[in-house]
């Protein structure tokens, strides 16, 4: 039995009143984080549209920004009326990732629904969650008035002070680009612009999206993909700052298949997620997972995080033949790396019998063998092969057990054609039919997960990210690396693992590389991938120092805790990693000049660490201690370091 003082009924009653004005005004009580730092109220508006607020100890971090959908038959975007506010409920979640910054982690957040009717009264609920580290809402229209729901637009925005700054990467155009494969999220950021300023190449912006509000920092993505609904991205245009969910355009779809989610059902959305915070509040943010559906069931077992060897960066198409799958083989082996991937046209250079016999090869080497596919279909002219096996349930499942009789572990899926609903499900078909075949997936040439690695604990990786590749082909691309690689890290690799297959130690062929080696090796630990494939090939690894390729022979395949420490976009980004009883600390500096970090380490307990760092040369490296505590590093012009403390 509960049991209240008068004072507490009194409390109730006034809030009974207050929460009757409300819906009478339009306007409604602040919903806060469980640390009652953040907040977000929700209001109709005297013209009978929706908007919310969010605020930071008190001060406005999103201006009103508008809220709404337009379906096929129904405006839920004007002449709203408020019915109903939920009372006030704590959400909590505890769950497990085998692959990003943490293991397990935990979600609390404060949860209440609006309800709301049109004129014609049709109705629609939007659900807001608080936590300490961000707001997400999301719509429902369950409304058995309208029996098939068909998305036509949303109206929902994100408002902010003129006076803010956006780090952001443009959409590419799609059936653009090399093959017709865009888009791909493989741009460069335009980093610490005005908010307002138009994405360049009129195709909006991809998620995540940073900004920067005074001494507040906002990172928008979205989560819960579940094949059902196309992705978003933010519209082109920001007048005044006002950044406007979009969608894909009309070629970004499978054959023949559907452009805009529909449903005879409860048409939900994905969650529009608002990280909000100091900067390391927001870049230790697990939103993007926290907001993402449970796993699916996956044996446990077969969820192997690891290390990759790779030919394909540095060698090319060419070198996908047997022999040299054999040395990378025994490359993986040497480096105590869990696995080698034979990349594109495998199928007709070594063959399904020999492919099989290079598996055996790597089984008794304790290697497993990862094997490159084409997403095909009409949306890309990409020639490599095999392409066209995976485009149907029946023909994956039929090429999945092939891969898996003959010891394959895990496929690549390359060059997808956009955010179209009916492309989101070829995704999320894919993650299913290789679960079901006990097989590991990552996905190149393809759009964010989105938190598709919690709810589907078989996906590793994932590119979209202007990765390493793009080095290999042009000086111009390597010169970009330094600023883009932080910003990899802190925007791209924000919520959802990426596949930037980094570290070279030499030169590209004509290619000069102008970052140092340990900005290099940085990269193993600042980088989140569930299998880290390396670009390095054995003549390159074999000219570093015995204790680099010891550090990275012993590196950890999956992290337990992470720590933010100091960065800024484009210049510079350091990060602690706890794997066991072990903490991995590394940092990059793109800038041309040296830079010195300060930095807090109390939390590894007084341990004293050894660190490798630039050697006086470009290609040279150095070993020194470093004590815990409140330390200063020094990092070169386009250098970088990492430290253990065990």
């Amino acid at each position: 039995m509960i049991y209240c003082s008068t004072k507490t009924n009194m409390k109730m009653k006034k809030l009974s009143v207050l929460l009757g004005l409300a819906l009478a005004s339009g306007a409604v009580l602040a919903l806060e984080s469980p640390n009652r730092q953040l907040d977000v109220s929700v209001a109709v508006n005297p013209d009978k549209t929706l908007s919310y607020t969010v605020k930071r100890n008190g001060h406005a971090v999103l201006l009103p920004s508008p809220l709404g959908l337009k379906l096929a038959g129904a405006d839920l975007s004007h002449d709203l009326k408020l019915v109903n506010t939920s009372p006030v409920k704590l959400v909590s979640d505890q769950y497990e990732m085998a692959v990003g910054k943490r293991r397990e982690i935990q979600y609390r957040a404060n949860e209440q629904v609006y309800s709301l009717v049109n004129a014609a009264g049709n109705k629609m609920d939007v659900v807001f969650r608080v936590s300490d580290d961000g707001v997400a809402f999301r719509y429902i229209v369950a409304d058995p008035a309208l029996p098939a729901k068909r998305f036509v637009s949303e109206a929902t925005g994100f408002a902010f002070d003129p006076k803010s700054r956006a780090f952001l990467q443009p959409m590419a155009v799609a059936k653009s680009g090399w093959g017709r494969t865009n888009p791909s999220y493989e741009e460069h950021y335009q980093v610490d612009i005005p908010v307002g300023q138009p994405a360049p190449l009129k195709s909006g912006w991809v998620f995540p999206a940073l900004f920067r509000s005074g001494d507040t920092w906002v990172a928008l993505t979205e989560a819960n993909m579940d094949g059902g609904f196309h992705a978003s991205r933010l519209a082109t245009s920001s007048a005044g700052g006002v950044y406007r969910i979009d969608g894909p355009t009309p070629k970004e779809v499978f054959t023949n298949g559907k452009l805009l989610a529909e449903t005879k059902g409860s048409l939900t959305t994905p969650w529009r997620v608002i990280a909000v915070g100091a900067l390391d509040t927001v870049m230790n943010s697990t939103l993007g997972t926290d907001l993402a559906a449970p796993a699916i069931k996956f044996d446990s077992r077969l969820v192997q995080p690891g290390h990759a060897s790779w030919s394909w960066p540095l060698l090319k198409d060419g070198a996908t033949v047997f022999e040299v799958q054999k040395k990378f083989i025994d490359y993986a082996a040497d480096m105590k790396w869990d696995y080698t991937l034979v990349d594109a046209e495998w199928d007709k250079q070594i063959g399904y019998d020999k492919m099989a016999e290079l598996a055996g090869y790597a089984a008794a080497k304790g290697v497993s063998l990862l094997a490159w596919y084409n997403s095909a279909g009409a949306w890309n002219a990409a020639p490599q092969t095999p392409r066209d096996k995976l485009l149907t349930h029946e023909s994956r499942i039929k090429e999945f057990a092939r891969l898996r009789s003959m010891g394959i572990k895990g496929v690549k899926v390359d060059f997808f054609g956009g955010d179209g609903v009916s492309m989101i499900k070829y995704y999320v078909d894919i993650l299913n039919d290789a679960a079901d075949a006990g097989l590991l997936v990552n996905f190149h040439g393809a759009t964010l997960p989105r938190g598709l690695e919690r709810t589907f604990p078989n996906l590793m990786t994932a590119e979209a990210i202007r990765g390493f590749e793009f080095t290999t082909f042009d000086q111009k691309e390597h010169d970009a690396v330094p600023g883009h690689a932080v910003n990899a890290a802190m925007i791209r690799n924000l919520f959802d693992p990426m596949d930037f297959t980094p570290m070279v130690f030499g030169d590209m062929g004509q290619i000069k590389r102008i970052t140092r080696n340990g900005f290099e090796l940085a990269q193993s630990v600042l980088f989140l991938s569930g299998i880290q494939h390396f670009a390095e090939i054995p003549e390159g690894m074999a000219t570093v120092p015995d204790y680099v390729r010891g550090f990275l022979r012993d590196l950890p395949r999956r992290w337990d805790d992470s720590r933010f420490l100091a960065g800024y976009p484009a210049s510079h980004v350091v990060v602690a990693r706890k794997a066991g009883g072990s903490w991995y600390v590394a940092g990059i500096n793109a800038d041309q000049g040296e830079r010195t970090v300060e930095l807090d380490l109390s939390f590894i307990g007084g341990r004293k660490g050894v660190m490798i760092t630039d050697g006086a040369g470009p290609r040279e490296f150095s070993q020194k201690e470093l004590a815990s505590g409140k330390t200063r590093v020094t990092l070169k012009p386009r250098g970088g370091f990492v430290a253990v403390f065990r």
